[in-house]
């Protein structure tokens, strides 16, 4: 066996992709160093070239910066307006995304990908836009720099000095099914610039003394070309695996990113994304939340969910873990997820606090064992630390009115055994209320009560009492190693204090997942399983819960309302539509419709987004850290998988239902067509004959053919009969009409109907003496003995009698059919009442197995029962009974005694 050959996961793999590659339009990208090197003008010129062969090529956006030929190349093309948009009291002109789905062509063209959105847009960036379309089915063209590329945002911005923040996700270049480099020798390029082909004369003037330099145009050439370089080797290398073709892989590696809340981070992911395209290696970026991040700024917070957002884009694995010993965390996940190389950022706090207080990167350096750690500087942050949160700073006043009660405590329980305890006990006294002070109060307070410790033990336990001074030098040294010893207690007992509320809170969470997965388990309709996340999720993250799913005409069906009318608007539900549509996040804190009231997360399972679970989170107070927002995805998760179980279920119900009408119909197709075929024969064959013959027949063979055609056209009406009954019963459309009537009626009735049926057989009718009344249908009810009687004939041949017995039960009729017949098989007794079984398939003459299902039906409308049994000297007993509820009208109940 060839072990080149494509395992079947790899296979079905590779077709889902394919699939879902040929469903979505095709993406061809237009890649130079810098503007002005003729990306737009190529662009058009291929658009104009797929026009003459047939295309359907219109323009959704272009941008001709005054450029003459390139207005000129667009002039016979068809172009999409523009959308204005009003900001800050100025109109902006921007890309029509829904008038270009509505218009839907087979190729639209999009300049500049990496543009910026106006407030208020769908997406806050064009090529959010440009994905839209291709999942639409739109072919797209666009043009980018490569300044503008994601992970070299921060080489360009070493290389040229410039900040470059509208950028496009590398994810984004890999879709890309084409890329073609448009390229330009730099002294071409800058001949260009002054002749004013790129921008106007002063602009022009500006660029070639800043960005447009010889050498920064050398460098981004050189960036445009290796990028191009790694599309292509990326695209060979796809090839490759799908032909079956190994080459020596740089296998084995794995790359984790550790990161944390500062600037710097950013150009952290970037050197990661660089460094995993270049080993092929999957990569992690992570970061570890402690309790001091919950006292960062709103600034630092969103700026640290920015950073997992930008390594999302970049095609990173994102992880966020809470604890306090950050060094402690990185390792454990690297050991798990068998990381080969870990980069760390350079630690910023000076030498001297490192050695004192340790750093995260000689905590690693020393523990990593065979995992290579790789530290890099980064861009140093260029904006000042912002102020601590103001509800921290409430907060921690609250705490600093409590430092006075330990050393006032203190110091009176010293003042009491002065003349007791010696200066050392003293001091241990002041180093309990330390230790206590530290167990409930926060860092900064439990400083302070260490330092005020010392200060009350000198003043008023030292002599010369009552004073700071210090009579022997000996004392110096006694309060410097007390005061070590109580910052270290402190420090010691707070870092303690805050792992255990971590702990705590890692359990709180870990417990409401499983609570939810136990309580999700148990449900199955899909409104109680949205009911029970919205409340796991409201009472862990209190934030208002909506939860929708989408319906099969493609609307939203909500299975929870959120309590706020935030989430109820026409607006939001728009966004919660276009989640289910689209299968990605929208709304607050991300980059699609930002200005939403919620964060609207997609259901997603192995048939696709079929649901939305939305969050508030617009108020402050509402405001997710990225570890709530991991462990909200978490919750999603686990949501879906319920739900989608519960369709599952419903699915497989409805195929078993299927399935079992198929069988149904098949087995009535097969059991009835017989009974069809048979009697339709012998009415053909008589007719014929009649027909044939005409008047040379004798009138005892002609009353003999009309006899016999009249029996089979009998023998068809009860089939058609039972048939019809067992319809209207199915269906729900049978209507029993009871009335109060005279059972022997009902039962002779019935004998003769099928007097004809019986050749001659005996009937025994046995009844109670007196007139026995009970309220029923006595057409129903009729039609229920005709079937028991025409199955006692059928399988008691030879003439037997066949006995009828009516009594009065305890507050029932019970009419019982006996013949002497075969019997009934063993283990049978139940299964002859269902449809379409015949006790002996293989006696040709028994009819298809609807008689006996049709009077179980009939006798269950009328509240009643229906059993089968064998005789002990032979046959078969068919026993049911009618209940007898209330008391019949005196005119019935006075005739009913005269008879």
């Amino acid at each position: 066996m060839d072990s080149r050959r494509p395992t079947p996961e790899a296979m079905l793999e590779r077709a889902a992709q394919e699939t879902a590659r040929n469903r979505r339009g095709r993406l061809k990208l237009f890649f130079g160093a810098v503007p002005g090197v003729g990306k737009t003008y190529a662009m058009l010129e291929e658009a104009r070239a797929r026009r003459a062969q047939g295309t359907d090529v219109v323009i959704g956006l272009l941008e001709t910066h005054g450029r003459k030929e390139t207005a000129a190349l667009a002039r016979d093309l068809e172009l999409l307006p523009r959308r204005s948009v009003f900001h800050r009291g100025v109109e902006l002109q921007e890309f029509d995304l829904d008038a270009a789905l509505a218009r839907h062509p087979t190729l639209l063209l999009v300049d500049e990908l990496a543009h910026t959105n106006a407030p208020g847009s769908r997406h806050a960036r064009r090529w959010q836009d440009v994905v839209e379309l291709l999942e639409s089915g739109i072919d797209v063209y666009s043009t980018l720099n490569v300044q503008h590329v994601e992970s070299l945002n921060d080489v360009v911005s070493g290389i040229t000095g410039v900040a470059v923040h509208e950028t496009v996700p590398d994810s984004l270049i890999d879709l890309a099914d084409e890329i073609e480099l448009i390229d330009l020798p730099p002294d071409d390029l800058l001949k260009r610039l002054a002749e004013g082909k790129v921008y106007v004369p002063a602009q022009a003037e500006r660029a070639s003394a800043n960005f447009f330099r010889k050498g920064n145009l050398i460098a981004l050439r050189e960036l445009a070309l290796r990028r191009t370089a790694e599309r292509v080797d990326d695209q060979a290398a796809e090839w490759r695996r799908d032909q079956g073709i190994e080459g020596a892989w740089p296998i084995g590696e794995r790359l984790l990113v550790a990161i944390d809340w500062t600037s710097s981070a950013s150009d952290l992911i970037r050197a990661g994304r660089r460094m995993s395209a270049r080993l092929r290696a999957p990569w992690i970026v992570m970061t570890v939340e402690t309790r001091a991040f919950e006292r960062r700024s709103e600034t630092e917070r969103e700026r640290l969910a920015a950073h997992l957002a930008l390594a999302q884009r970049l095609g990173a694995e994102t992880l966020v873990l809470r604890g306090e010993r950050v060094g402690e965390e990185i390792l454990n996940v690297a050991r798990e997820r068998d990381i080969t190389r870990i980069l760390v950022g350079r630690p910023r706090s000076p030498r001297w606090l490192r050695v004192l207080r340790g750093s995260v990167v000689d905590n690693l350096v020393r523990r990593s064992e065979n995992v290579e750690v790789l530290v890099t500087s980064g861009e140093p942050e260029r904006e000042p630390a912002p102020p601590r949160m103001p509800r921290e700073r409430r907060w921690s006043a609250d705490e600093y009115r409590w430092v006075p009660v330990p050393i006032v405590v203190c110091t009176l329980v010293g003042l009491l055994t002065r003349e007791v305890f010696t200066l050392a006990d003293q001091a241990m006294i002041f180093l309990l209320g330390v230790l206590i002070a530290s167990s409930r109060l926060s860092r900064g307070p439990s400083l302070m009560v260490a330092v005020l410790s010392i200060a009350a033990l000198d003043f008023f336990f030292v002599p010369p009492y009552n004073t700071f001074a210090v009579s022997d030098v000996r004392y110096v040294v006694t309060f410097a190693v007390m005061l070590v010893v109580a910052v270290s207690v402190s420090h010691r007992t707070v870092l303690m204090r805050e792992q255990a509320d971590a702990a705590r809170e890692r359990e709180r969470r870990t417990a409401s997942l499983f609570e939810m997965s136990r309580a999700l388990g148990g449900e199955s309709e899909p409104e109680p399983i949205a009911a029970t996340a919205a409340r796991h999720v409201r009472n862990l993250l209190g934030c208002d819960v909506a939860v929708y799913r989408g319906s099969t005409g493609g609307e939203l069906e909500r299975l929870v309302r959120g309590a706020s009318e935030g989430l109820a608007s026409d607006r939001e539900l728009a966004v919660a539509r276009w989640v289910l549509d689209h299968g990605r996040p929208a709304g607050a804190g991300t980059d699609t419709l930002p200005a939403s009231q919620g964060l609207y997360l997609p259901m997603t399972g192995t048939t696709g987004t079929f649901g939305v679970f939305a969050v508030a989170t617009r108020r402050r107070e509402d405001e997710l850290s990225p570890s709530q927002r991991q462990i909200l995805e978490t919750f999603v998760a686990q949501t879906a998988s319920a739900l989608e179980r519960v369709a599952l279920s419903e699915e497989a119900a409805r195929s078993r239902i299927a399935a079992e009408t198929e069988r149904m119909r098949s087995s009535l197709l097969s059991s009835v067509s017989h009974d069809l075929r048979t009697p339709l024969a012998s009415i053909t064959g008589s007719a014929q004959v009649l027909l044939a013959e005409g008047g040379s027949l004798d009138e005892q063979p002609r009353r003999e053919l009309l006899q016999g055609i009249r029996e089979e056209a009998d023998r068809l009406g009860r089939l058609v009969t039972n048939l019809l009954d067992l319809t209207r019963i199915e269906s729900g459309a049978l209507e029993v009409k009871k009335e109060w009537c005279p059972v022997d009626e009902v039962v002779h009735s019935a004998v003769e109907r099928v007097r004809r049926q019986l050749g001659g057989r005996p009937v025994h009718v046995e009844l109670p003496e007196q007139v026995l009344l009970a309220p029923m249908d006595p057409v129903l009810l009729e039609q229920v003995l005709v079937n028991l009687i025409e199955n006692a004939h059928k399988y008691s041949p030879g003439g037997g009698e066949i006995e009828v017995l009516v009594r009065r039960g305890a507050g029932r009729a019970e009419f019982e059919v006996r013949d002497r017949g075969v019997g009934i098989p063993a283990g049978a007794e139940q299964r002859i009442f269902e449809k379409f079984f015949r006790a002996s398939p293989e006696n040709s003459t028994q009819g298809a197995g609807l008689g006996l299902a049709v009077a179980r039906a009939l006798v269950a409308a009328h509240g009643g029962s229906i059993t089968a049994r064998n005789r002990p000297d032979g046959g078969a007993v068919l026993q049911f009974d009618v209940p007898i509820v209330g008391a019949p009208p005196r005119s019935l109940g006075d005739h009913g005694e005269d008879l």
